[in-house]
């Protein structure tokens, strides 16, 4: 299976729901390496790493989010995998 990378925004109801912390779970159940954080506009930017099947599904899994979050759009763009992540962390 082939490795991917890819970074998305979120947007909507995003942030003080938890999204930061529900999506590392989630990442971190799929085995994706990476990280999440939230941006001074509101929205929360994610970049994923790992088998492509997994990888899509966390794109997936953004379009909703945790139960609080109200997801209105999800920008996607993939890039070339790089392997530089040992983990997946939420950034401050």
């Amino acid at each position: 299976m082939k490795n991917d990378n890819v970074k998305v925004v979120i947007t909507g109801l995003v942030q003080g729901v938890f999204f930061r912390a529900s999506t590392r779970e989630m990442a971190v159940n799929k085995g994706l390496k990476g990280w999440v954080r939230n941006l001074p506009d509101g929205n929360v930017e994610a970049l994923f790493e790992g088998p492509r099947d997994k990888v899509e599904e966390a794109v997936q899994w953004c379009q909703h989010g945790p139960g609080g979050a109200s997801v209105v759009d999800v920008q996607e763009n993939w890039g070339t995998f790089s392997g530089q992540f040992d983990r997946f962390n939420i950034r401050y």
